[in-house]
Protein backbone atom coordinates (compact mmCIF):
# COMPACT_ATOMS: atom_id res chain seq x y z
CA UNK A 1 0.00 0.00 0.00
CA UNK A 2 1.20 3.37 -0.70
CA UNK A 3 0.94 6.19 1.66
CA UNK A 4 0.74 10.17 1.57
CA UNK A 5 3.69 12.19 2.36
CA UNK A 6 1.09 14.29 4.79
CA UNK A 7 -1.34 13.34 7.11
CA UNK A 8 -3.79 15.65 8.37
CA UNK A 9 -6.29 14.89 11.68
CA UNK A 10 -8.79 17.49 11.71
CA UNK A 11 -12.28 18.80 11.18
CA UNK A 12 -14.13 17.86 7.80
CA UNK A 13 -17.69 20.24 7.34
CA UNK A 14 -20.04 21.11 4.77
CA UNK A 15 -18.94 24.83 4.13
CA UNK A 16 -21.88 27.50 3.21
CA UNK A 17 -20.43 30.83 2.30
CA UNK A 18 -22.81 33.50 2.16
CA UNK A 19 -21.75 37.12 0.67
CA UNK A 20 -24.03 40.02 1.23
CA UNK A 21 -23.60 43.85 0.86
CA UNK A 22 -24.34 44.14 4.68
CA UNK A 23 -25.14 41.56 7.46
CA UNK A 24 -28.78 42.29 8.65
CA UNK A 25 -29.94 43.51 12.05
CA UNK A 26 -31.82 41.04 14.02
CA UNK A 27 -35.39 41.10 12.62
CA UNK A 28 -34.31 42.18 9.14
CA UNK A 29 -33.21 40.67 6.05
CA UNK A 30 -30.73 41.45 3.30
CA UNK A 31 -30.18 40.13 -0.07
CA UNK A 32 -27.54 37.28 -1.09
CA UNK A 33 -25.37 38.39 -3.52
CA UNK A 34 -23.43 34.72 -4.08
CA UNK A 35 -23.36 31.27 -2.42
CA UNK A 36 -21.11 28.69 -2.25
CA UNK A 37 -21.58 24.98 -0.70
CA UNK A 38 -17.66 23.83 -0.13
CA UNK A 39 -15.89 21.22 1.50
CA UNK A 40 -14.42 22.60 4.17
CA UNK A 41 -13.13 22.43 7.60
CA UNK A 42 -9.75 23.02 9.23
CA UNK A 43 -8.60 19.48 8.02
CA UNK A 44 -10.21 19.84 5.04
CA UNK A 45 -8.93 22.99 3.83
CA UNK A 46 -5.54 22.33 5.05
CA UNK A 47 -5.27 18.86 3.16
CA UNK A 48 -7.15 20.91 -0.05
CA UNK A 49 -4.45 23.46 0.18
CA UNK A 50 -1.47 20.51 0.01
CA UNK A 51 -2.76 18.34 -2.66
CA UNK A 52 -3.04 22.27 -4.33
CA UNK A 53 1.06 22.32 -3.75
CA UNK A 54 1.83 19.13 -4.97
CA UNK A 55 1.69 17.00 -2.02
CA UNK A 56 0.33 13.61 -1.72
CA UNK A 57 -2.28 13.94 1.40
CA UNK A 58 -4.65 12.11 3.17
CA UNK A 59 -7.53 13.60 5.68
CA UNK A 60 -8.20 11.37 9.12
CA UNK A 61 -11.85 13.28 10.11
CA UNK A 62 -15.26 12.68 10.34
CA UNK A 63 -18.33 12.47 8.26
CA UNK A 64 -22.01 11.39 9.24
CA UNK A 65 -23.11 8.51 6.99
CA UNK A 66 -26.15 11.19 5.35
CA UNK A 67 -25.62 12.45 1.91
CA UNK A 68 -23.70 15.95 2.73
CA UNK A 69 -21.18 13.55 3.96
CA UNK A 70 -21.19 11.47 0.60
CA UNK A 71 -20.67 14.81 -1.34
CA UNK A 72 -17.96 16.06 0.95
CA UNK A 73 -15.87 12.66 0.14
CA UNK A 74 -16.88 13.01 -3.85
CA UNK A 75 -14.96 16.71 -3.57
CA UNK A 76 -12.06 15.44 -1.58
CA UNK A 77 -11.17 12.80 -3.75
CA UNK A 78 -11.86 15.06 -6.90
CA UNK A 79 -9.01 17.23 -5.07
CA UNK A 80 -7.26 14.35 -4.75
CA UNK A 81 -7.24 13.77 -1.01
CA UNK A 82 -6.45 10.25 0.22
CA UNK A 83 -10.26 9.76 2.17
CA UNK A 84 -9.65 5.69 3.50
CA UNK A 85 -9.54 6.90 6.82
CA UNK A 86 -12.48 9.19 6.93
CA UNK A 87 -14.61 7.72 9.26
CA UNK A 88 -18.26 7.27 8.92
CA UNK A 89 -20.01 8.06 11.97
CA UNK A 90 -23.79 6.45 12.11
CA UNK A 91 -26.32 8.58 14.29
CA UNK A 92 -24.68 11.75 13.56
CA UNK A 93 -24.92 14.71 10.99
CA UNK A 94 -21.68 15.87 8.87
CA UNK A 95 -20.83 19.30 10.68
CA UNK A 96 -21.85 22.83 9.54
CA UNK A 97 -20.20 26.06 9.25
CA UNK A 98 -21.54 29.07 7.87
CA UNK A 99 -19.56 31.71 7.00
CA UNK A 100 -21.50 34.88 6.16
CA UNK A 101 -19.27 37.52 4.50
CA UNK A 102 -20.08 41.43 3.90
CA UNK A 103 -18.65 44.20 1.54
CA UNK A 104 -16.54 45.79 4.34
CA UNK A 105 -14.63 42.14 5.03
CA UNK A 106 -16.66 41.69 8.12
CA UNK A 107 -17.69 38.32 8.98
CA UNK A 108 -19.98 36.24 11.24
CA UNK A 109 -19.32 32.87 11.67
CA UNK A 110 -21.80 30.00 12.33
CA UNK A 111 -21.02 26.18 13.59
CA UNK A 112 -23.04 23.06 13.86
CA UNK A 113 -19.84 20.46 14.96
CA UNK A 114 -21.91 17.98 16.70
CA UNK A 115 -19.57 15.85 19.27
CA UNK A 116 -19.83 12.73 17.10
CA UNK A 117 -18.18 14.25 14.30
CA UNK A 118 -15.12 14.86 16.47
CA UNK A 119 -12.04 11.70 16.48
CA UNK A 120 -11.98 9.52 19.05
CA UNK A 121 -9.00 7.38 19.95
CA UNK A 122 -10.07 4.64 18.21
CA UNK A 123 -10.36 6.60 14.78
CA UNK A 124 -6.53 7.76 15.26
CA UNK A 125 -5.69 4.13 16.20
CA UNK A 126 -7.23 3.00 12.85
CA UNK A 127 -5.09 5.46 10.85
CA UNK A 128 -1.81 4.18 12.30
CA UNK A 129 -0.13 2.96 9.71
CA UNK A 130 -0.49 6.09 7.45
CA UNK A 131 0.84 8.22 10.40
CA UNK A 132 3.48 6.45 11.20
CA UNK A 133 4.44 5.98 7.52
CA UNK A 134 4.05 9.72 6.77
CA UNK A 135 6.62 12.34 6.31
CA UNK A 136 4.74 14.85 8.52
CA UNK A 137 1.31 15.33 10.28
CA UNK A 138 -0.68 18.01 11.17
CA UNK A 139 -2.95 17.87 14.09
CA UNK A 140 -5.74 20.22 14.73
CA UNK A 141 -5.99 20.59 18.29
CA UNK A 142 -9.26 21.96 18.48
CA UNK A 143 -10.34 18.03 18.38
CA UNK A 144 -10.04 16.41 21.77
CA UNK A 145 -6.53 16.27 23.82
CA UNK A 146 -6.04 12.76 24.50
CA UNK A 147 -7.15 12.30 20.45
CA UNK A 148 -4.44 14.90 19.69
CA UNK A 149 -1.96 13.13 21.68
CA UNK A 150 -2.08 9.72 20.60
CA UNK A 151 -1.89 10.74 17.09
CA UNK A 152 1.00 13.04 18.19
CA UNK A 153 2.57 9.81 19.82
CA UNK A 154 2.15 7.82 16.97
CA UNK A 155 4.00 9.85 14.55
CA UNK A 156 7.18 10.85 17.10
CA UNK A 157 7.09 7.13 17.96
CA UNK A 158 7.24 6.71 13.89
CA UNK A 159 10.08 9.16 13.40
CA UNK A 160 7.05 11.74 11.59
CA UNK A 161 7.32 15.41 11.80
CA UNK A 162 4.26 16.62 14.50
CA UNK A 163 2.55 19.79 13.63
CA UNK A 164 0.68 21.00 16.21
CA UNK A 165 -2.29 23.72 15.29
CA UNK A 166 -3.89 25.43 17.89
CA UNK A 167 -4.03 24.81 21.42
CA UNK A 168 -5.04 22.06 23.49
CA UNK A 169 -8.32 22.07 24.59
CA UNK A 170 -7.41 20.15 28.28
CA UNK A 171 -4.30 22.35 30.01
CA UNK A 172 -3.11 19.17 31.75
CA UNK A 173 -2.35 17.89 28.36
CA UNK A 174 -0.16 21.00 27.04
CA UNK A 175 3.08 19.91 28.42
CA UNK A 176 2.69 16.07 26.94
CA UNK A 177 1.72 17.39 23.31
CA UNK A 178 4.77 19.98 23.30
CA UNK A 179 6.96 17.69 24.43
CA UNK A 180 6.19 15.75 21.21
CA UNK A 181 5.98 18.37 18.50
CA UNK A 182 8.13 19.07 15.89
CA UNK A 183 6.09 22.29 15.16
CA UNK A 184 3.53 24.43 16.75
CA UNK A 185 1.45 27.14 15.19
CA UNK A 186 -1.00 29.61 17.50
CA UNK A 187 -2.81 32.42 16.91
CA UNK A 188 -2.40 35.19 19.83
CA UNK A 189 -5.64 33.70 22.01
CA UNK A 190 -3.63 30.34 21.57
CA UNK A 191 -0.69 31.67 22.01
CA UNK A 192 -1.54 33.55 25.41
CA UNK A 193 -3.11 29.93 26.24
CA UNK A 194 -0.46 28.37 25.80
CA UNK A 195 1.92 30.12 27.61
CA UNK A 196 -0.13 31.96 30.18
CA UNK A 197 1.09 35.65 29.24
CA UNK A 198 -0.64 37.92 26.81
CA UNK A 199 0.92 37.70 23.07
CA UNK A 200 0.11 41.15 21.70
CA UNK A 201 3.19 42.60 20.07
CA UNK A 202 6.70 41.23 18.44
CA UNK A 203 8.43 41.39 21.73
CA UNK A 204 6.08 39.43 23.50
CA UNK A 205 5.55 37.11 20.75
CA UNK A 206 9.60 36.28 20.72
CA UNK A 207 9.38 35.58 24.60
CA UNK A 208 6.55 33.72 23.97
CA UNK A 209 8.14 31.48 21.06
CA UNK A 210 11.37 31.14 23.74
CA UNK A 211 9.50 29.54 25.92
CA UNK A 212 7.31 26.91 24.15
CA UNK A 213 10.34 25.90 22.47
CA UNK A 214 11.93 25.04 25.86
CA UNK A 215 9.52 22.68 26.12
CA UNK A 216 9.81 20.82 23.07
CA UNK A 217 8.62 22.01 19.66
CA UNK A 218 12.63 22.95 17.08
CA UNK A 219 10.38 25.82 15.09
CA UNK A 220 7.32 27.91 16.97
CA UNK A 221 4.82 29.78 14.68
CA UNK A 222 2.62 32.78 16.63
CA UNK A 223 0.48 35.26 15.23
CA UNK A 224 0.74 38.86 16.35
CA UNK A 225 -2.95 40.13 15.79
CA UNK A 226 -3.53 42.56 13.33
CA UNK A 227 0.39 42.96 12.64
CA UNK A 228 1.98 39.64 11.49
CA UNK A 229 3.65 35.82 12.35
CA UNK A 230 6.89 35.42 14.15
CA UNK A 231 9.07 32.45 13.10
CA UNK A 232 11.40 30.74 16.08
CA UNK A 233 13.43 28.15 14.61
CA UNK A 234 16.92 27.10 15.03
CA UNK A 235 17.83 29.10 11.79
CA UNK A 236 16.75 32.00 13.43
CA UNK A 237 13.76 34.38 14.24
CA UNK A 238 12.07 36.17 11.84
CA UNK A 239 8.96 38.58 12.32
CA UNK A 240 7.47 38.67 8.74
CA UNK A 241 4.32 41.23 8.52
CA UNK A 242 1.01 40.60 7.19
CA UNK A 243 1.09 40.75 2.90
CA UNK A 244 -0.83 44.17 2.06
CA UNK A 245 -3.69 43.07 0.08
CA UNK A 246 -7.40 42.94 -0.26
CA UNK A 247 -8.98 41.18 2.10
CA UNK A 248 -12.33 39.92 1.52
CA UNK A 249 -12.72 37.32 4.13
CA UNK A 250 -10.11 36.15 6.48
CA UNK A 251 -11.88 32.70 7.00
CA UNK A 252 -8.97 30.14 6.40
CA UNK A 253 -5.69 32.02 6.15
CA UNK A 254 -4.23 30.13 9.25
CA UNK A 255 -5.08 26.82 7.46
CA UNK A 256 -3.14 27.81 4.33
CA UNK A 257 -0.32 29.49 6.41
CA UNK A 258 0.03 25.68 8.35
CA UNK A 259 -0.34 23.89 5.36
CA UNK A 260 1.74 26.05 3.11
CA UNK A 261 4.21 25.51 6.11
CA UNK A 262 4.05 22.17 6.26
CA UNK A 263 4.51 21.57 2.70
CA UNK A 264 8.04 23.36 2.50
CA UNK A 265 9.19 21.43 5.70
CA UNK A 266 8.27 18.48 4.18
CA UNK A 267 10.21 19.23 0.86
CA UNK A 268 13.75 20.62 3.07
CA UNK A 269 12.80 24.55 2.51
CA UNK A 270 15.19 26.53 4.36
CA UNK A 271 12.77 28.09 6.92
CA UNK A 272 13.40 31.40 5.41
CA UNK A 273 11.80 30.68 2.22
CA UNK A 274 9.12 28.36 4.03
CA UNK A 275 7.96 31.16 6.24
CA UNK A 276 7.36 33.78 3.04
CA UNK A 277 5.59 30.79 1.24
CA UNK A 278 3.63 30.55 4.26
CA UNK A 279 2.59 34.28 5.04
CA UNK A 280 1.62 33.87 1.03
CA UNK A 281 -0.78 31.28 0.95
CA UNK A 282 -2.25 33.34 4.20
CA UNK A 283 -2.83 36.52 2.27
CA UNK A 284 -3.82 34.45 -1.11
CA UNK A 285 -6.23 32.63 0.95
CA UNK A 286 -7.77 36.06 2.43
CA UNK A 287 -8.66 37.40 -1.25
CA UNK A 288 -11.51 35.43 -1.39
CA UNK A 289 -14.62 34.44 0.85
CA UNK A 290 -14.66 31.46 2.03
CA UNK A 291 -11.90 29.47 4.22
CA UNK A 292 -11.29 27.14 0.60
CA UNK A 293 -7.62 27.72 -0.62
CA UNK A 294 -6.61 28.42 -4.17
CA UNK A 295 -3.35 27.97 -4.13
CA UNK A 296 -0.42 27.78 -7.20
CA UNK A 297 3.47 28.56 -7.46
CA UNK A 298 1.90 32.07 -9.41
CA UNK A 299 -0.19 33.62 -6.62
CA UNK A 300 2.83 32.54 -3.73
CA UNK A 301 5.28 34.27 -5.95
CA UNK A 302 2.60 37.43 -6.51
CA UNK A 303 2.54 37.80 -2.78
CA UNK A 304 5.65 36.00 -1.70
CA UNK A 305 7.47 38.85 1.06
CA UNK A 306 10.99 39.85 -0.31
CA UNK A 307 12.78 40.69 2.88
CA UNK A 308 11.89 39.26 6.32
CA UNK A 309 12.89 40.90 9.65
CA UNK A 310 15.48 39.41 11.88
CA UNK A 311 14.49 39.54 15.63
CA UNK A 312 16.60 38.91 18.38
CA UNK A 313 14.99 36.48 21.09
Amino acid sequence: MTFSEVVVAGQIARDLVIEVPDAPDADSSAPVRHRQELLGGKGANQAVALSQLGMSVSLVGVVGQDRTGDALLAQARADRIGTSYVIRRAGTETALLVDVVDDEGRRRYLEHVPDGTLLTENDVFAASAPISAAASLIVQLQQPAPVALLAARLAHTAGTRVVLDGAPQADTLTADLLALADVVRADGQEAELLTGQPVDDVASAARAAVDLRQRGPSLVVLEVAGQGNLFAGPEGTWFVPHVETEVVDPTGAGDALVATLTAALTRRRPLETAASLAVAAAAATTEHAGGRPHLSRAELDRLQPRQLETVRA
